[in-house]
């Protein structure tokens, strides 16, 4: 069936409420590899967003292919209510990383995806606090699109047509410094962000603390280390170690949304690993399995997921912990333990960076740059380098799928994400296997397409 077909057949037959279409007519795609998507014509896409980070090891890798490969021969299904030595082992081997890490013991819990690790986050944090719903969480901050994800998710435009699940979240500003919702200079502010957060415990009046019996009317606090469709913003340095202090000291629990900085997106194997602070939960997804099946988790402290607190039937799906997804990602996580990730990511997202803040200095439209391990953002503004310009990103995007840029004589693609606050800023998730010479073509790319979105 050739794509005029299937397009029309796709208009016809398929529900648009799981997609986004952000091309029109929308893109078929028939292969992938390494770095690169390919259309029906073989034209090379080089992927910088690389599933929304669910491939942080290239398309099609042959070691966790192979490992899949090897599953289906031999226990490719199995009810979750028995057991798997691929289970036991990943489980095992996430929880000795988080004990190392952060010194606590701690257990592993499996779902099918992001949203519904953090609906069973949300069951774990009103158990544990006596069946409070009501949680803190950051402006910008994007938590999934189930009901109970989409509470606390700052979208309302996800929730306007659902109602709400049970109370949504209490929304507090994220340290965006660009663009700082105080009017503040990121380097003298003293983190005035944070003291604005204190104050809400200074009286009973604030409305979320009663200083009488030392209780807090919210039951945890759920961050992104970097936010992720807020734009790849990166907090200063110093915020949350001083966040974290307020929490530890109301006795609110800090859960820790890994889905898309998790496996070393930002430099670390968590992206908290970072700022120096203990999460009480930790929610984990997409890279886990390299995006070849779909499953995810948490990790939650001993005293908060024990069988006696947490007990059998607490929470269920079908294919949680399904021996595909495992096999393939205890694979990745014996990758990850036999390659040095976090000096790789910190050298190809410092080479990065340097190529993007030179496009900086020669294009006026790219008003930020920033980036932490192989998490990159690239903002873009009007002239004045500061006001959010979401048409000429979005023209930049629609460019950058005609696989007409050409460097060295070839024509290529560029598969580009779009998030921030103003849908202005180009998210960048490369592929952590790509090479020395897929950087320098995506700068050169960069270039090309800058240049073509900004010629008069």
């Amino acid at each position: 069936m050739n794509e005029t077909d299937l397009l029309r057949d796709e208009a016809k037959w398929c529900s648009f409420g799981d997609t986004v279409h952000y091309l029109e007519p929308p893109k078929i795609f028939a292969r992938c590899e390494g770095s690169y998507l390919y259309d029906s014509e073989s034209r090379p896409y080089l992927d910088l967003q690389m599933w929304y980070s669910a491939c942080n090891f290239g398309y099609a890798n042959p070691r966790l292919n192979d490992a899949l490969k090897r599953q289906i021969d031999t226990l490719p299904q199995l009810a979750c209510q028995y057991l798997h030595k691929e289970k036991i082992e990943l489980s095992t081997a996430i929880g000795e990383r988080c004990e190392k890490t952060w010194g606590e013991k701690g257990r592993v819990h499996y779902n099918v995806g992001g949203s519904q690790s953090i609906e069973d986050s949300l069951k774990i944090v009103r158990n544990a606090s006596g069946g409070k719903s009501l949680v803190f969480a950051f402006e910008g901050g994007y938590h999934g699109r189930t009901l109970g994800a989409s509470a606390i998710t700052s979208s309302y435009r996800y929730r306007r047509r659902y109602g709400h699940f049970g109370e949504r979240a209490q929304f507090v500003p994220y340290p965006y410094c660009f663009r700082c919702p105080y009017g503040k200079k990121k380097d003298d502010c003293g983190l005035y962000c944070v003291d604005q957060f204190a104050r809400l415990f200074d009286t009973e009046y604030c409305g979320v603390w009663d200083p009488k019996t030392g209780q807090s009317e919210y039951a945890a606090f759920y961050v992104e280390a970097i936010q992720g469709t807020g734009g790849y913003v990166i907090p200063p340095s110093g915020y949350f170690e001083k966040l974290d202090k307020i929490l530890k000291e109301r006795k609110i629990l800090l859960v820790d949304d890994e889905v898309q900085m998790g496996f070393y997106r930002a430099g670390k194997f968590w992206g908290l690993e970072n700022f120096n602070v203990k999460p009480d939960i930790v929610v984990f997804g997409k890279a886990l399995t390299n995006g070849l099946n779909p499953i995810a988790g948490l990790w939650a402290r001993e005293e908060l997921i024990n069988p006696q607190v947490f007990p059998p039937g607490s929470t269920h799906s079908t294919f949680s912990s399904n021996p595909l997804g495992t096999a393939v990602a205890l694979e990745a996580i014996k990758m990850m333990a036999e390659t040095d990730y976090e000096t790789m990511t910190a050298e190809k997202g410092a080479y990065l960076l340097e190529g993007l803040q030179a496009l900086k200095k020669r294009y006026r439209i790219v008003g930020d740059v920033d980036g932490l391990g192989m998490a990159l953002r690239m903002e873009i503004c009007g002239d004045d380098g500061f006001t959010p310009d979401k048409a000429m990103t979005d023209r930049m995007v629609d460019e950058a799928m005609k696989a007409d840029l050409e460097v060295g004589g070839k024509k290529y693609g560029l598969v580009l994400d779009i998030g921030g606050y103003y849908k202005n800023v180009v998210t960048l998730a490369p592929s952590l296997e790509i090479s020395r010479d897929e950087m320098d073509l995506a700068i050169a790319l960069l270039d090309c397409l800058l240049a073509r979105v900004t010629r008069k």
